[in-house]
């Protein structure tokens, strides 16, 4: 349960707090960006405030998050899971950047791994499932690592490979690396998966598919997550 003075020690109010952690998580905007538009709109705040912003509410907004949609997510989550991983450079070092995605878009798990072996693949695969139980059929590419981990925790028949048919998991890369180029990289894997773990859950807070809505159905929701973000931590 959050605490109720959340904002007790900050001058600023909660809605211009709210206001740059959405426009810095939520878009590939830089933290100097945010200081501008802020400014536009008569907001006077340094890139330093919304630096230490981000990073003590960010988690805080996204648990809110994650705590309100968990119920749903595991429900919808059994069906079908794409995995796919992508490379990340952390001070000129490769790692490995893991993503679970529901039939839906949902971004289930995120998780930054050194190595791309059956270890990790084990690790990311009974992180995901204690959160949002056994998904019916795992999509994945032809990594090797996977078929040794889904054959240790007995879920080999429920995998599924091929050509294009992962296309949700690779697509689902494309926001973070948006936010990746705006920050000009990152220095530590704690820092990568803090912002991951925060991305995600913004992500899907906002995600509403326009595509596969009518367009009234899509500004009810939209509104509806823009009141819901405004109440986070109230």
């Amino acid at each position: 349960m959050l605490m109720k003075n959340t904002f007790r020690y900050f001058k600023t109010s909660p809605e211009i707090i709210r206001l740059a952690v959405m426009m810095y998580v939520r878009y590939p905007l830089s933290l100097r960006q945010v200081e501008d538009l802020l400014h536009e709109r008569g907001i006077d705040v340094s890139y330093e405030t919304v630096r230490a912003w981000w990073n003590r509410f960010g988690p805080v907004f996204a648990a809110e998050i994650r705590k309100t949609r968990s119920a749903s997510m595991r429900i919808g989550s059994q069906w079908r899971w794409h995995l796919d991983e992508g490379f990340v450079r952390i001070n000129g070092e490769i790692h490995y950047l893991w993503r679970a995605v529901d039939h839906e878009g949902e971004v289930l798990e995120s998780f930054v791994t050194k190595r791309r072996d059956r270890k990790a693949a084990l690790k990311f695969l009974k992180k995901a499932m204690k959160k949002y139980g056994n998904p019916r059929i795992i999509v994945t590419d032809k990594l090797r690592s996977y078929r040794t981990a889904m054959k240790a925790i007995g879920n080999k028949t429920r995998q599924e490979t091929g050509r294009w048919i992962n296309n949700r998991a690779e697509n689902s890369h494309q926001p973070f690396r948006r936010r990746e180029r705006a920050m000009t990289k990152f220095r530590s894997m704690k820092s990568l998966q803090k912002f991951i773990s925060i991305h995600s859950s913004v992500y899907n807070h906002f995600n509403h598919e326009p595509h596969l809505n009518s367009r009234k159905n899509f500004e009810l929701q939209r509104e509806a997550a823009l009141m819901e973000w405004r109440q986070l931590a109230a």
